[in-house]
Order: structure tokens, then sequence, then C-alpha cells
């Protein structure tokens, strides 16, 4: 089975040349295809993603940070590889317009969503991927921040919002999933195939989780996972704006006219 990485960038120049070579040795036994959206950047990481990847065509065996943060790509003569493919919006569109862009790309029996900054670790995926493709119980499954793995301690408004969003997105949807908001959800195809997603905010994440719950035949999983988060200084981009966009987006993709 391939795995698709579907990674979301913009103004990650800081961290984008350390969190792929951590995405590529993840799963090693894996065949892996890395789908990088970059949304506009203005911070030089367009610029980093052209001279490192603009010409990036082959299969690679390793991937690893090289001098000055560049990346070397290792080819592979046989088994495993990791591909990359790289996507620029000429605007920003949003957190969503960028991964509906890379959702669309992705060709993988199993896709995943990963931030292009330091606050997941893909080493997580080593408890999620096998519910799907190994043992097969699972066409989703979602981390949680909130499970018992270590995790910073940054603002309790945002703890806050985030339980407050989980729970009232469990009461309207039947469901009980503990961290909504997590960048971490992974699916089958299949189900890539049945969203009709149409935000390109973070409200993104409340639309996808809505047409998965809506649909009532895919089976849900949930994995603690660690979680390293930033603060604003750091580059933390959600607002309090997105979470109380967050709010009316649960009442509006249950109530609404929204896809399934």
């Amino acid at each position: 089975m391939t795995l698709s990485i579907v990674i979301p960038v913009y103004n990650e120049i800081q961290t984008i040349g350390r969190i792929l070579p951590l995405v590529a040795e993840t799963l090693p036994e894996v065949t892996k295809e890395i789908i990088i959206v970059d949304d506009g950047s203005t911070d030089g990481t367009r610029e980093w993603l052209t001279a490192n990847l603009g010409q990036a065509g082959g299969r690679y065996a390793a991937v690893a940070q090289g001098p000055g943060g560049t990346l070397r790509l290792d080819e592979a003569v046989g088994g495993p590889a990791t591909t990359f493919r790289v996507h620029f919006h000429a605007r920003n569109r949003g957190k969503g317009g960028a991964l509906r862009t890379g959702l669309a790309l992705a060709t993988g029996d199993v896709i995943v969503i990963q931030d292009a900054d330091l606050e997941y670790d893909p080493q997580d995926w080593a408890r999620m991927y096998p519910l799907i493709a190994a043992r097969r119980v699972a066409d989703v499954v979602y981390g949680s921040r909130f499970h018992g793995a270590p995790h910073r301690s940054l603002y309790f408004h945002h703890y806050l919002a985030n339980r407050l969003i989980s729970l009232l997105f469990n009461v309207i949807y039947n469901q009980t999933l503990t961290d909504i908001e997590v960048c971490y959800k992974m699916f089958t195809r299949t189900v890539r195939d049945s969203l009709a997603l149409t935000c390109n905010d973070f409200g993104i994440e409340i639309e996808l989780s809505a047409q998965v719950a809506r649909n009532r035949r895919w089976r849900i999983y949930e994995v603690g996972i660690r979680y390293y988060g930033r603060t604003y200084e750091e580059g933390k981009k959600i607002g309090w704006k997105d979470g109380v966009k967050a709010f009316w987006y649960l009442l509006r993709f249950r109530f609404g006219n929204a896809s399934v």
C-alpha cells in the first residue's frame, strides 16, 4: 500500500527543511508520496521548495537535511521509496484551500494530513497506520492530543475551545472523539473520494469531520499522539476568530445544506 502525506505550507522557512526528513523516515517499510502545497508563502519557503525539490522527480530511499538547511536526496534502487510532488498557489487561499488542493492530488491507498511545522511527530503514524493497512479495522484514524501522550502546556483558552468544540461535535454528530481540531487525520482513499470539501480556512477541520461522521459507514478510531505546540511568537497561526467560526461551522455542516 502507498501512503500519501499532504502538507499545506505557508511561511514555514524555519521548519520545512526539518520536517520533510522526519516524514520521509517514518514507516520506512511503506512507499510514500509527499505532496507539498505552498499557499503563497512570502518568507522564502517558496524559493526553498523550488531550489530543493523543483527537479525532484525520482524515487528516494533516504531524505536528509544537508548543509545550510538544504535537502539531500538519495535515489532508491529497489524496495519502498519516497516521492515528492510540489504545488504552488499563486496567492494565499488558507489552510483549507491548500488541503483541498493536496487531497485532490493524492494517489495513495491511505492519506494523512501533516502540518509543515514541528508541532506533530510523524512517528505517531506507527500506531495509526496499522489500524487501516494491517488490521483493517478502521477507515479513518484521528490523533488525539488529550489521550495521555506528552504535550506542551500552552494556552488555557485554546484547550477550553478545543474541548468545547469536540464536545459539541460529539453531541450533534453522535460521536465520541476528543480532538476534532487535531491535524493528524488519516483515512483511506475511498473516504477521500466521498468528501466534497468547500472551506478555504481552518473550518476545513470541522467540514471534513462532519462529512465523515454523517456518512455513518466509516469505521472511526482515535489514537493518542504527542504534541509539541508553538506560541504565537514561534509561528502559531490559528487565532480566536477561527475558534468562533468553528462553532458556527459545527451547526452549518450539521443542519445546513452541506454535502455528505
